[in-house]
């Protein structure tokens, strides 16, 4: 029987501080054929749609290739000749799972069918065929093309030959499948792709695969509940134990349908892959392993020791290259090719090999579009026509700094007089304690309870009213977790019962609320597929926005156990990373039902509109999202978890249709513990402070320990360079309008890698994050080093164009140089285009702020 194990190690109190890697399937090569009986000509072109075209050829084993037809002798996908490029197999999933971190394997891997037949190609019109019987719902521009065969596997030491036909070889081979491949066109620059395997036959007994080895599990009773709508997916409700449980995964409990399809499809060598969400320690993952799984993005995630440290504290915390709150499968290549997946089943993207790309995807079908453009932009345009655009940003929130800080009513005002005095442009504060404040093991917590501390805040309405007055929003914080409230004195209310009265919470394995830990305390954990559970969040946030508050961080969401029972009945690894989309859709689906309440000149004032941002995130979030941020990095100079990493997860997920994307100015994680000390300097602070004026949004946060941390308000010198570029910030507004704009049409992000406009310059592929664009119009070479006081800037070869230094007016005309440029702190290197009208005002606005 195939199943899913899962193992908990949330209490784990000493672990292996150099964790394994997941273990994927790995697809040995196998041997495409064609059926005896087939009547395929050695070459034909079939059509797709209106605007594609796949050829086949039978030369060198046969292969497959689609183009469109404006291009036609361009491929922008194909097999590798004489290979297959479906195969499958049948495997469990074992789950190491430990406070938002998980680690996912392949094990008794079994029935490895990797070898492929095609029996037939044929385009079928309109009504001609019904192509969505036993399918999933397939929507297409006739002419849709159609191929069909068979997978299979041979008994172990049985070779095939390219010449071999399927009736000489069915004595030894042992399991097979038939598999259906459509190609349909969406629209004109977008072809669907859909795999499904039917039901695997058995010939001979299976085997377990090479390289994998049968553990000994404990399967106890598993009854299985079908429910309504969701009739094709299972509610697995057992009998196990706490630390390790086996239950059935989907279509897998009776043997009758493999679990995993390996889509495997040509490469070049020298072609650079882009993508895959929000990424933090690469931009161009050509040679590795990608895995699209939501979760927490580690401590460290590789930076040493930190990572070390934390892997030893918690299992897996420390993370990897790999972890990620907001993975996307999604990518984009150096050589204009550009594929997604659809749906929420778990897939590894493996590029390790030159001259392919493989796709595992756990299920028995696969669906998919493969993208046609000829430039970054023309592909990202195009994704984000299918995912969806955030809508426009309010005035309010790209105007001036985001005052993040903590400390109640008192500290705020304080803290107020003091940025006035800087004449800081302050466009809200963000105070994430409003909750009130919980001492733990990490550091200074919030009270998961989402309504205000009065006695922290005191006067809190009238302070909201006070701060509007002089145009300042107030912002606040949330998350989908509740955490009880027995040891709080002043709750008014307690969320958590009453979320758990309404039975909207997510479940555990006998029917009773899921415990779920965090960090240093346990809590409920809201099922957002629940019909009634949006109906009820949403009164608090109009609880939230009725005191006057206009926006708020909307947390986590990355942390569905997937052991855990939801109303909706769905896989629950799929659910797992489907979970961070209905949270954001709730958040929007409110800040859309809040404005049509509006009336007059207010409602059609964007000014008014409400904003969150979130850090977890898949496919389709920047749909629902208003803005993202990049989640906790370290108060470090380091390149996987540290002020690098946030450059990389902002050029990262800008490919991936996240618009609009921000940091923590300072980094969040700091650590002070004996050997292992990681807190804020200023020195990082004030560098932080100067990347981040050229991102959409200049917000700080105080970090998980704020008092070991340089803030803004430490000193004079803090204040008067956060002030200083705040009006840095302020001074590209005009342009930071219309590039919001631009966003919110087609997708394209405020800052951008420079690939996106400099995609044949080979230089440009290997950069990470020494530099970046703003727009096009602006090159931001940030200073990322500790006591660095020059950098190296890169001028690209494309459009012909001077950069003009901003601070000293240098101009650089030579196309694929290299220069190194002073940078002292309160002078990182910025250039901008001689002449343009971007450049010009730019500078003339600085002066007008007396910067320059």
């Amino acid at each position: 029987m195939s199943t899913l194990k899962i193992t908990k190690k949330h209490n784990k109190h000493l672990n292996n501080p150099f964790p394994s890697n997941p273990k994927s399937l790995s697809i040995k090569q196998g041997t495409l054929l064609l059926n005896y009986q087939t009547t395929l000509p050695h070459h034909h072109i079939f059509t797709i749609g209106s605007d594609f075209q796949l050829t086949w050829r039978s030369e060198n084993g046969g292969c497959v290739s689609i183009s469109h037809k404006s291009q036609p002798t361009r491929s922008i996908w194909s097999t590798i000749p004489g290979q297959p490029f479906i195969s499958a197999a049948m495997a469990e999933t074992e789950v190491a799972e430990s406070r938002g971190s998980f680690m996912i394997k392949d094990r008794n891997v079994r029935l490895l069918c990797n070898h492929q037949t095609i029996e037939d190609i044929k385009v079928s019109k309109e009504n001609e065929q019904d192509f969505e019987s036993g399918y999933v719902e397939f929507g297409s521009e006739y002419p849709v093309v159609e191929i069909t065969g068979r997978v299979f596997g041979m008994r172990k030491n049985k070779s095939v030959l390219n010449q071999e036909k399927w009736y000489s070889l069915e004595k030894d081979v042992h399991s097979y499948a038939k598999y259906r491949l459509l190609f349909a066109q969406k629209n004109n620059n977008q072809i669907g792709f859909q795999i499904k395997l039917g039901k695997q036959n058995l010939v001979s007994s299976p085997r377990i695969y090479k390289g994998f080895f049968r553990k000994p599990t404990r399967t106890r009773k598993i009854r299985v509940r079908l429910f309504g709508s969701f009739s094709n997916r299972k509610r697995v409700v057992m009998d196990s134990s706490s630390e390790e449980e086996s239950v059935a995964m989907k279509d897998g409990g009776n043997d009758e349908c493999f679990n995993r399809i390996c889509f495997t499809y040509s490469s070049e060598k020298n072609e650079r892959f882009f993508g895959f969400g929000e990424q933090f320690s690469h931009v161009d993952f050509k040679g590795r392993k990608v895995p699209i799984f939501v979760q927490e993005q580690g401590i460290g995630r590789g930076d040493q020791p930190i990572t070390f440290a934390a892997n030893l504290v918690s299992y897996r915390a420390g993370g990897d290259w790999s972890t990620t709150y907001a993975p996307s499968p999604f990518y984009m290549t150096s050589k204009m090719r550009s594929l997604y997946l659809e749906g929420y089943d778990y897939s590894v993207f493996d590029l390790t090999q030159d001259d392919r790309v493989q796709i595992q995807i756990h299920g028995d079908c696969v669906e998919g579009r493969i993208l046609y453009g000829n430039s970054p932009p023309e592909l990202i345009e195009q994704f984000t026509e299918s995912i969806g655009r955030p809508p426009v940003l309010p005035d309010w929130i790209i105007s001036g700094a985001i005052v993040g800080m903590q400390g109640g009513t008192d500290k705020v005002r304080h803290v107020w007089e003091e940025l006035v005095a800087h004449d800081v442009p302050i466009s809200a504060f963000w105070l994430q304690d409003w909750v009130g404040e919980r001492k733990t093991v990490i550091g200074s917590q919030l009270w998961w309870n989402w309504e205000v501390d009065e006695t922290r805040y005191h006067g809190w309405k009238q302070l909201i009213k006070d701060l509007s007055a002089k145009h300042i929003k107030t912002m606040t914080y949330c998350n989908p977790c509740l955490a009880p409230m027995d040891s709080k004195p002043n709750a008014k209310r307690n969320l958590f019962l009453e979320a758990k009265e309404l039975d909207i919470l997510v479940k555990n394995k006998n029917g009773e609320t899921y415990m779920v830990p965090n960090t240093a305390f346990d809590v409920g954990m809201l099922d957002l597929t629940h019909p009634n559970t949006a109906k009820w969040f949403k009164k608090i946030l109009q609880e939230m926005v009725d005191d006057g508050v206009r926006g708020w961080m909307a947390d986590f969401g990355e942390g569905l156990p997937v052991d855990a029972c939801i109303y909706s009945g769905e896989d629950p690894i799929s659910a797992h990373n489907r979970y961070p989309e209905i949270w954001a859709q709730i958040n929007r689906e409110f800040t859309e039902e809040w404005k049509k309440t509006l009336v007059g000149k207010v409602k059609e004032d964007p000014s008014e509109s409400l904003v969150f941002f979130m850090r977890a995130g898949f496919r389709n979030t920047p749909k629902w999202a208003t803005l993202f941020w990049e989640g906790d990095q370290m108060v470090s100079w380091q390149a996987n978890d540290g002020i690098k990493s946030a450059v990389v997860g902002l050029l990262s997920s800008g490919f991936c249709g996240y618009a609009f994307n921000h940091s923590d100015i300072g980094g969040y994680c700091a650590v002070s513990i004996p050997f292992f000390k990681y807190t804020r300097d200023e020195e990082l602070l004030l560098r932080w402070m100067e990347l981040n004026a050229f991102t959409t949004i200049y917000r700080t946060h105080e970090g998980n320990k704020p008092s070991v941390n340089s803030q803004f308000y430490s000193n004079e010198r803090t204040l008067s360079h956060f002030a200083r570029f705040a009006k840095v910030y302020k001074a590209w507004k005009f342009y930071r309008v219309h590039l919001v704009q631009e966003a919110s049409e087609k997708g394209l992000p405020v800052v951008r890698h420079l690939f996106l406009h400099y995609p044949n310059d080979d230089h440009v592929h290997k950069l990470t994050y020494e530099q970046f664009l703003v727009g096009d119009e602006m090159l931001v070479v940030p200073t990322l080093d500790k006591h660095k006081k020059k950098v190296k800037a890169y001028f690209p070869v494309g459009e012909t164009c001077v950069w003009k230094h901003i601070w000293t007016g240098d101009l650089y005309d030579i196309q694929g140089s290299e220069a190194y440029i002073e940078a002292p702190i309160g002078y990182p290197a910025i250039f901008v285009k001689n002449g343009s009208i971007v450049g010009e005002e730019f500078l003339r606005n600085l002066r007008e702020y007396r910067i320059l």
